[in-house]
């Protein structure tokens, strides 16, 4: 059972300037990002179908907005495995394998009669969608130097920013025309689609394997990752940035539409705008990657945040939330996640480079778990009209400013 060497005797290759093991053949970043925006793709596409679902399946509202939670949750237990698999075996075979299991729940999801099928469904597609998120990250990284990761994992975030902001667009369409069960059909033309340009273009990019830990072990590199205080702060603050909006989204339909009265097709409208502010802090993070770093960086996106937050709740708890002010407040908000979020990653990511995959699997774990309680925090029903969600915000950018706050990072 190979155990990895404790990080008291590694050199992070980050802070020495190191330069990433150039791959036999560089791989596509389009394709790379196209592949990765998939992973969540299915998750905003439903958003706008939650109220039909609950409808078509004769079931409650908490029990539909449970197709974004165990999506999260599955997401959330699916990356811890992929990361080491992939920096023992490579990455390209494994994404692949995740991208057929992925296509396997959407078809299911498209034949469920009833929601508990449907959950199960759902929590399959999970499972296989997670890959593309740890694996494009991973592959980033791979090819990648400490100085470029910051530049390019801020572009591959804007770069999958365009997917929440599209697919509940696209989600709203197809379901007003071809229903509910159509959007699983059409993810299943799209990953099926790439899993086929994946497997004709994309080359492998880990060519420094390490050994496959067994579970004790694979457990104990875990919990050394996290018991590093500089990784588990990045950690935390990137992961309650990134999904704090998860609840914003599973509430929306029936925010938008039962509290503040707005047509179903606001829905679509609040989040496309939500993450064109989104899009706009990942460009922003582009800018400051040579200016400021990720820590300093990561802290502005998040105060940001944190002011939103407190303005939100306070309009909710006075009752005097409109759908104008909802939206101003939720894309400033964004904006401020697109700072944080890259930074973040970039920072936990050049403390060990060596162990990118299994570094990605933690943060995606820790995110898609965040996410989850997050959606559950606010779907909560209790006191005025979006005090759930701007209380979930609130929690959120909270505890991100709390671990920043306390971030040191080590000397090189």
């Amino acid at each position: 059972m190979a155990v990895l060497p404790p990080m008291s005797q590694q050199i992070a290759p980050s802070l020495a300037g190191e330069q990433p093991a150039v791959p036999r053949r560089m791989p596509p970043f389009w394709l790379i990002a196209t592949v990765t925006m998939t992973g969540t793709a299915a998750l905003h596409m439903l958003v706008p179908a939650l109220p039909m679902i609950a409808r078509d399946l004769r079931t409650s509202q908490h029990a539909a907005q449970l197709a974004m939670t165990l999506y999260l949750a599955g997401m959330a237990i699916g990356q811890l495995v992929y990361g080491p698999l992939s920096d023992r075996f490579g990455r390209r075979n494994l994404l692949l394998i995740s991208q057929a299991i992925y296509v396997l729940g959407l078809l299911l999801a498209a034949l469920a009669t009833r929601i508990e099928l449907l959950l199960a469904a759902r929590v399959v597609q999970s499972v296989g969608a997670c890959g593309a998120l740890v694996l494009g990250r991973a592959m980033v990284r791979d090819i990648s130097g400490s100085k470029d990761a910051a530049r390019r994992l801020a572009m591959l975030g804007l770069v999958m920013s365009l997917t929440p902001a599209i697919a509940p667009t696209v989600g709203e369409f197809v379901v007003t025309f071809l229903g509910w069960r159509a959007i699983f059909l059409v993810m299943t033309a799209l990953v099926g689609g790439l899993f086929l340009l994946a497997w004709r273009e994309l080359p492998e990019t880990n060519h420094r394997r390490v050994a496959l830990p067994g579970v004790r072990a694979a457990a104990a590199s875990y919990l050394e990752l996290w018991l590093s205080a500089p990784f588990r702060r990045f950690t935390v603050a990137g992961a309650c940035g990134a999904t704090s909006l998860y609840g914003f989204f599973a509430a929306a339909p029936f925010l938008v539409t039962d509290a503040l009265h707005e047509p179903a097709g606001a829905v679509a409208v609040f989040c496309m705008m939500t993450f064109a502010g989104m899009i706009a802090g990942n460009w922003t993070a582009q800018r400051l990657a040579a200016r400021l770093t990720s820590v300093r960086a990561a802290r502005l996106g998040n105060t940001i945040c944190l002011v939103c937050a407190l303005a939100l709740f306070g309009l909710t708890i006075t009752h005097h939330l409109t759908a104008p002010g909802l939206m101003l407040l939720v894309v400033v908000y964004a904006m401020g996640v697109g700072i944080l979020s890259p930074n973040a990653l970039a920072g936990l990511m050049n403390l060990h480079p060596e162990r990118a995959g299994t570094a990605s699997s933690l943060y995606g774990f820790s995110q898609m778990t965040a996410g989850a309680l997050f959606t559950l925090l606010a779907s909560a029903h209790y006191g005025a009209p979006g005090v759930p969600v701007a209380v979930e915000m609130l929690v959120a950018a909270g505890v991100a400013a709390f671990s920043l706050a306390r971030l040191r990072l080590p000397r090189p």
